[in-house]
């Protein structure tokens, strides 16, 4: 039976996964596939495999091919969230997430942060409203949450080199310059991984110093030209403490949950509306526990008196 066959090369294909041999591992999923290409997961195992090896366009399309197999219906959290995230952090979620998260974390590493950002909220969407037979545990929640926050400040950082690289300024095109040889020294190391000239490890650790240095340099490129120039070049971020973990959008009124947790009020009372949790740790929770976090509103009204409405728009 063909996929009886297609599910014992998948299960070579994950002891050579565990054992680190990811191009036999890519090769036993591909043969699976071949027997039988109905079965979402095999995608996704693939997907992973390759996300390992950096090639980054097959995780996108086994990606899409997994969603496209589970249908509009199916709760495909990981296939939207590998589309642009770590693989290392996301043990605890369940096979159907598999192929939408693998697809975010391609997209972030082809540069595309407005795909990413797209296929990360989707999934947090999923992970947040799960259906009633999802297994779904608060670190996951945290975890999606963070990579969302990363993928909306990195299409945010995009759209700014974009406003100033329009303007004529240099930094902006310094910036730019940066980024376009990041993308050639990882793109190197990437067929120097797919030639087997560097391990898997060795690979990781090179991207990472490679992202690294990238980050370093245009901090320090941002703050020279803030000292030179602090008129055209105030720094327009985002703390992360004021931003609202549902809406990913800055807050202006927050409450406070018994637990700790801190959301934009009006955000958190329409979540309640439809489920009465704390939409991180899922425990009970009504409006009357709520209390006015006055500290972080401090910080949220100092944020919005710097004059971030003038370009909030942009976020």
């Amino acid at each position: 039976m063909a996929s009886y066959a297609a599910e014992q090369l998948k299960e070579k294909g994950n002891v050579a996964f565990r054992n680190g041999e990811y191009l036999e591992a890519e090769d036993f999923y591909s043969q699976a596939i071949h027997r039988y290409s109905r079965n979402s997961l095999i995608f996704t195992n693939r997907a992973n495999v390759r996300l390992k090896l950096q090639r980054y366009d097959g995780v996108v399309d086994d990606s899409l091919k997994s969603i496209e197999i589970q249908g509009q219906g199916g709760q495909n959290h990981k296939a939207f969230y590998f589309l642009g995230m770590p693989c290392d952090i996301l043990s605890g979620l369940r096979r159907l997430s598999i192929a939408l998260c693998r697809h975010a974390q391609a997209q972030l590493s082809l540069n595309h942060p407005n795909e990413a950002l797209s296929s990360a909220l989707t999934a947090y969407n999923q992970v947040l409203h799960p259906q009633p037979a999802a297994k779904i545990s608060p670190k996951d929640l945290e975890t999606f949450s963070a990579f969302v926050l990363k993928c909306k400040k990195q299409k945010f950082a995009s759209r700014e080199r974009e406003r100033l690289r329009r303007r004529g300024d240099l930094c902006a095109e310094l910036e730019v310059t940066l980024d376009s040889q990041r993308q050639r020294d990882q793109s190197e190391i990437t067929l120097q991984l797919q030639r087997g000239d560097v391990g898997n490890i060795a690979a990781s650790e090179r991207a990472a110093e490679i992202r690294s240095a990238f980050d370093h340099k245009v901090a320090e490129l941002h703050t020279i030209f803030a000292a030179a120039d602090p008129a055209n070049h105030k720094a327009r971020e985002i703390p992360d403490h004021i931003i609202d973990t549902i809406t990913f959008e800055p807050m202006h009124d927050p409450v406070m949950t018994k637990t700790g947790h801190s959301y934009e009020r009006a955000t958190i009372y329409e979540h309640l509306k439809r489920s009465p949790t704390d939409p991180l740790t899922r425990e009970p929770l009504t409006i009357d526990e709520l209390r006015p976090n006055f500290g972080l509103k401090a910080a949220c009204e100092e944020f919005w008196d710097s004059g971030a409405s003038e370009w909030i728009i942009d976020w």
